[in-house]
């Protein structure tokens, strides 16, 4: 049978691609094999998200995809590797990070080389339990800037790592004995609950609104460690308005869920800040709870402390979410519905 070629679409063309290979140094079986993981799994997760092939011989690999994807995935291993050799262990969920930051940043080919290598003034930070490396820029600058600064703030969407870094951050600097002790603040307003209407003492009311503090503390120094701590009053937590009349030296502060504090709240517990003390702000500017027309005391003090010498803010960004994938487009769908709306936000200033 005659086959009509003109009917027949031509092929389309292949997409281009790289092959690179180079090799990981030192040639440590142990580290490799955790690089790799089970049955290579890490390496199939990275295959599948960045549409790349990786094979290796010993320390030697050969990575081939496009051109972009190839060189992320180079400088993704290079980086996996060198924490590796610092001591991190890789799991699943830290693969998906590294994975979702080299994804979100739309790397270009210099662009990959440069954001996963490791950076020269920010390394991991040690908690007794476990270590933690700040991913991308934004959470780089934030460790270094409660590293350097007596004041921080850190501002944006759920997920983005700011009371994560924060508390470990806190652990560290408790740990050196750069500090000595560690108070987390937050302030009793959540969606219009009040605390004299919860049960139970003053911790049993505190402790639901300061959970992920706790969760974190648990995560970095053990539940029995922190347990004696808290009891030591190393470790102190307590709602805001607690704060009033203290001078806090020689401790490491975190304000947590800034957004739902007043402007008097805030500027009270900036003035608390004692000699020797390092305190972290952070909130959600989108997520306030207060009462219609009761202006963030987080969005004011962006505007009266702006320029402040030795005050610095870190702004997150969609990009900067480490949650799983979802959160990311959740918060970029608000933001969007959020500025097509024709009413003005009430709780705006």
């Amino acid at each position: 049978m005659d086959i009509d070629t003109a009917s027949v679409a031509p092929d389309p063309e292949p997409e281009p691609t790289s092959q690179l290979s180079f090799t990981l140094d030192p040639n440590d079986a142990r580290h490799l094999a955790i690089l790799c993981g089970q049955l290579d799994g890490h390496l199939r997760q990275i295959e599948d998200r960045l549409g790349v092939g990786i094979s290796n011989r010993s320390n030697h690999f050969t990575v081939s995809g496009s051109q972009e994807a190839a060189e992320a995935t180079v400088a993704l291993l290079r980086s996996l590797y060198d924490d590796i050799q610092q001591g991190l262990i890789l799991t699943p969920e830290s693969i998906h990070l590294h994975l979702q930051q080299a994804g979100l940043e739309n790397l270009s080919a210099q662009q990959g080389i440069d954001e996963m290598a490791p950076t020269a003034h920010i390394g991991l930070i040690r908690t007794k339990r476990t270590s933690i490396k700040p991913r991308g820029r934004n959470q780089q600058s934030y460790v270094a800037a409660i590293q350097r600064h007596d004041i921080n703030f850190g501002i944006g969407p759920a997920g983005t790592g700011k009371t994560y870094l924060a508390v470990a951050c806190a652990v560290q600097a408790l740990i050196e004995e750069d500090v000595r002790r560690i108070l987390l603040v937050r302030p009793a307003v959540e969606a219009g609950e009040r605390l004299g209407f919860l049960p139970g003492d003053l911790s049993q009311k505190v402790d639901p609104y300061l959970r992920p503090l706790y969760d974190a503390l648990y995560e970095m120094l053990g539940f029995e460690t922190v347990t004696k701590y808290i009891e030591r009053n190393i470790i102190e937590v307590a709602p805001l308005a607690f704060m009033r009349g203290r001078t806090l030296n020689n401790a490491f502060i975190i304000l947590d869920e800034a957004q739902n504090t007043t402007r008097e709240q805030m500027k009270m517990f900036l003035t608390r800040i004692g000699f020797g003390s390092t305190a972290v702000i952070t909130g959600d500017a989108t997520q306030i709870d207060l009462p219609k027309g009761q202006q963030s005391g987080l969005t004011h003090a962006t505007q009266v402390l702006d320029g402040v010498k030795g005050i610095t803010f870190t702004w997150f960004a969609n990009k900067d979410v480490v949650r799983h994938p979802l959160v990311q487009r959740v918060v970029a769908a608000y933001d969007d519905f959020e500025s097509r709306a024709p009413t003005r936000n009430p709780q705006d200033p």
